[in-house]
């Protein structure tokens, strides 16, 4: 039907929570009530007993499509996203080939277009050579640029420093990098290879992608990014030494953001003995004490954003030593999940959960109407029960690599149902089919 009557709701939205109806007519929020009145013409969604939110909008997501489809793809897992509750996406630029030219850029959109259950934006990708493609980037073509200034990505690995300067100075939207400085991880390793040889265990994993090479990264980029006046935002912090580099201002009050992932508020370095390279992630899960600082770096505004990273591997390439096993882990169907496990365990509020997945990603990239429950705006929701508990397994994977990191789990909220555009994507725990997507609109310029 064109127009959807959510009744019932324990709307989570803008910093308060409240009883709420929902008319959404279109692909848009036509009513926000405290009662409305249903029509013939009306399909009615009761959420009694449920939370009613904006869709998570995730700003970092590894797809792997075009060149890694064995991992995953546009289609399969922007459907696992709604399956989560993840209305939005945007892509990372490390695919085969690599984002990082305009066309590469327009060719990835091409692709994605009526293949995606969620909404979707990509990044360019910057290189040490790529920088007049950087400079003649446009509002609104890319959600940012993307720089590894750190080892994992290989060709993508930005350690140049004048290409820095020069990137720095003349991005004309967001930068977002992956801060870990090379020459400390290179040391690392070799210094772990010594001891070990080959076969170095996971537990070594945090002290080879150190919390000093995090810092002497994160300190450079901010370095840079102050000086030349820029858009700045780190992705996934994961070490207590790096909070106090990021101001607690409202994100309305700066221009340096930071970025958090669920795998780094909920896993520490004890799961390493049990899930081995299956939690293997770069940078790393570190200790107990970093994560409590992570958690409390949200509560505290220094950190404005939460993401996955999702980064699927095949489980044969998981089941590799160490120095083998690729770094990355799927996360985007159950990201919300072990969220609301934290909001329900008094670590978050549910009103800073909704901030920081919703109205904070879209504040800071500039996504066009998306990110808040509003008359007029997007119908991208997501409907949580609080009250139904929803088990992992195998079974219920819907990522293309077939395996989760919560796997045995059992969180205790589910999914019950995920809107995207007005159309209901996810319903009573299986994928309705509907594609969905669109293409999100940026609007943020330097």
């Amino acid at each position: 039907m064109d127009k959807m009557l959510i009744t019932n709701a324990r709307l989570v939205n803008e910093g308060e929570v409240r009883d709420a109806d929902v008319l959404i007519s279109g692909d848009r929020i036509d009513k926000i009530a405290s009662s409305i009145t249903a029509t013939d013409n009306v399909d009615v969604i009761d959420a009694r007993g449920c939370y009613l939110i904006p869709g998570m909008i995730d700003d970092q997501v590894h797809f792997r499509e075009p060149g890694l489809t064995a991992k995953g793809d546009l289609a399969t897992e922007s459907a696992a996203a709604a399956a989560g509750g993840i209305t939005s996406f945007m892509d990372m630029p490390n695919v085969n080939p690599l984002t990082t030219t305009s066309e590469a850029l327009a060719d990835k959109y091409r692709i994605a277009a009526d293949r995606c259950t969620s909404n979707y934006g990509f990044y360019l990708g910057g290189t040490n050579t790529n920088i007049e493609e950087i400079k003649r980037l446009r509002v609104g073509e890319a959600c940012g640029i993307k720089l590894f200034m750190g080892a994992s990505t290989g060709d993508m690995l930005v350690d140049d420093p004048d290409t820095l300067e020069l990137v720095f100075e003349h991005a004309p939207i967001m930068v977002a990098t992956h801060c870990e400085y090379s020459p400390t991880i290179w040391a690392n390793e070799a210094r772990a290879k010594d001891k070990y040889g080959d076969d170095v265990p996971m537990a070594e994993h945090p002290s080879i992608r150190s919390a000093e090479a995090c810092l002497a990264s994160s300190e450079m980029a901010i370095d840079l990014a102050s000086r030349h006046d820029a858009l700045l935002h780190v992705l996934h912090l994961t070490t207590a030494i790096e909070m106090g580099q990021f101001s607690p201002l409202h994100r309305s009050e700066k221009r340096i953001t930071a970025e958090v992932c669920v795998h780094h508020l909920w896993f520490d370095e004890s799961r390493y003995e049990e899930l081995g390279t299956r939690i293997k992630c770069n940078p790393a899960i570190k200790t107990e004490a970093d994560r409590l600082a992570l958690i409390a770096a949200l509560n505290e505004g220094r950190i404005d954003i939460i993401a996955t990273d999702h980064a699927p591997h095949t489980a044969s390439e998981k089941d590799n030593p160490y120095f083998k096993a690729p770094a990355g882990l799927p996360l985007v169907q159950h990201a919300l999940l072990s969220l609301f496990d934290l909001a329900a365990a008094n670590q978050i509020s549910l009103e800073l959960l909704v901030d920081r997945t919703s109205h904070a990603p879209a504040d800071i990239f500039g996504v066009r109407d998306r990110g808040y429950v509003r008359e007029g705006w997007f119908a991208d929701l997501a409907i949580i029960d609080p009250n139904t508990p929803y088990k992992v397994d195998a079974s219920n994977v819907l990522y293309k690599c077939g395996w989760s990191p919560f796997e045995g789990h059992e969180f205790s909220s589910s999914i019950d149902t995920t809107i995207v555009n007005g159309r209901i994507v996810f319903r009573n725990g299986a994928l309705t089919g509907a594609v969905a997507g669109q293409r999100l609109e940026f609007n943020r310029s330097r």
